[in-house]
């Protein structure tokens, strides 16, 4: 697994990260890992991102077998039935799909870590920005419409806006947002249809969205790349 070369792996409040710090750093970047994903998952993503940023990468609560984490609690579908997708998707109906009530505690968790964490590191948080690869990319979703005030950039990777966060979208939470979205045309993980439906539920909440397509399968694809760090830079 790739990380960055001058991170820390760190345990704080019981929970296990991985930081890069950045002495005099204003701007707190938080990286949630997707489905079987754990705190070295992001910096692939994150590697060429401003040198300014301080990240910090979180484990996910949930253990999954063989190996990684889960933003939820498990267990998903029985594969044997032909529904079961990686990432803890599904062709089918929640639970095989994320869903808001089942990641609202890990994302009023992760408020809780990121207030906690940056009054201890002398961080400023009281507005940062997230970015999150499948799973992870709902949750950050998640995060922008619970608290728009907090959450200043959002980066959706391979992911998509439950749609329960619909009935939000009408009180427009993230007016003057821009949040970056970038999806595969040959994704089987999360179909494309169901990335375009998710801008059309963020530009409905009043953000501009700055979309980049490609494609890919469930990845994110180099050109995709270029425009997320490009995305992160202003």
């Amino acid at each position: 697994m790739q990380t960055a070369i001058d991170t820390d792996l760190i345990t704080f409040d019981n929970w296990t990260l991985r930081v890069r710090s950045t002495p005099g750093s204003k701007r707190l970047l938080v990286l949630i890992h997707g489905f079987t994903g754990d705190e070295n998952s992001m910096w692939v993503f994150a590697q060429n991102l401003p040198a300014q940023y301080w990240m910090v990468a979180p484990r996910a609560p949930y253990a999954t077998e063989p190996f990684g984490y889960s933003w939820r609690p498990l267990p998903f579908p029985d594969p044997s039935n032909g529904s079961h997708r990686p990432d803890g998707f599904s062709g089918g109906q929640s639970p095989g799909v994320p869903s808001l009530e089942q990641l609202r505690p890990a994302a009023e968790a992760l408020i809780r870590l990121i207030d906690a964490y940056s009054s201890s590191a002398g961080l400023d948080a009281g507005s940062f920005d997230v970015m999150g690869f499948s799973q992870g990319a709902v949750l950050s979703s998640i995060l922008a419409f619970l608290y728009p005030q907090r959450i200043r950039k959002i980066g959706i990777l391979a992911g998509f806006v439950p749609k329960e966060l619909e009935i939000l979208a009408s009180k427009r939470p993230l007016e003057g947002r821009s949040i970056f979205v970038t999806h595969g045309t040959q994704d089987e993980t999360v179909t494309i249809d169901r990335a375009r439906d998710s801008i059309r539920i963020l530009e409905k909440a009043g953000a501009r969205v700055v979309y980049c397509e490609d494609e890919v399968g469930h990845k994110v694809s180099v050109k995709c790349l270029q425009a997320l760090k490009s995305y992160f830079s202003d």
